[in-house]
């Protein structure tokens, strides 16, 4: 191979690599300030249920970008509840961005995918009517080895925003990071909030 060819192809590679590279960072998110709020808001999972208040995702997540994340976790409560509270907490704590992890006690309750998907679809819009930037955090269907319900996709596709969807799926699939079959420990918790913080790096929140 002559030393053109050879700087051609990694040249080639080197695009190949950018574009890849580009093709997996998520939808974009608004950058956060010092002083900006991160509001984390769903059920018993949010709320820390399995572990200590500290040890909650939302305690864990504010020391590792160094931003305040307030957390609003109501356990049991399901996505049409959380419909009805959503409101009122966006205008008190006025959040540059939404965390919105809520679905698998409707599921747990066999709550119709379509109801569901209604609902956070609806919680999506409230935030972001207001400006808000919101993240989307699957919850795995509460069967042996099923995945994440299909909606968590379409409403992040559709949406163009940044979908956690792995990390409750590992951690609840793994005795070693879970209180219960539905809750996280506080290792569990903390491998939660160390996966929010690297997709807000990757959305270039922080």
């Amino acid at each position: 191979m002559t030393r053109m060819r050879f700087r051609r192809l990694l040249a080639t590679l080197t695009v190949a690599l950018a574009l890849a590279a580009c093709s997996d960072a998520p939808p974009p998110l608004p950058r956060l300030g010092a002083d900006d709020v991160v509001l984390a808001f769903g059920d018993s999972i949010t709320y820390g249920t399995g572990a200590n208040p500290e040890e909650s995702y939302p305690e864990v997540l504010a020391q590792l970008i160094g931003r305040r994340v307030v957390g609003a976790g109501v356990p049991g409560e399901v996505t049409a509840n959380g419909v009805q509270r959503l409101p009122e907490v966006l205008d008190e704590v006025k959040p540059k961005i939404l965390l919105l992890c809520m679905g698998g006690n409707d599921m747990l309750r066999k709550v119709e995918p379509v109801a569901i998907e209604s609902n956070l679809r609806t919680m999506v819009s409230m935030a972001r009517d207001r400006g808000i930037g919101v993240v989307l955090i699957a919850v795995p269907k509460p069967a042996l080895f099923s995945g994440n319900a299909a909606f968590y996709q379409t409403i992040s596709k559709e949406n163009d925003l940044p979908l956690e969807g792995g990390i409750l799926k590992d951690i609840l699939f793994d005795n070693e990071f879970k209180a219960d079959p539905i809750h996280p420990n506080a290792k569990g918790y903390r491998r939660m909030a160390e996966a929010i913080a690297e997709l807000l790096r990757r959305a270039g929140a922080v």
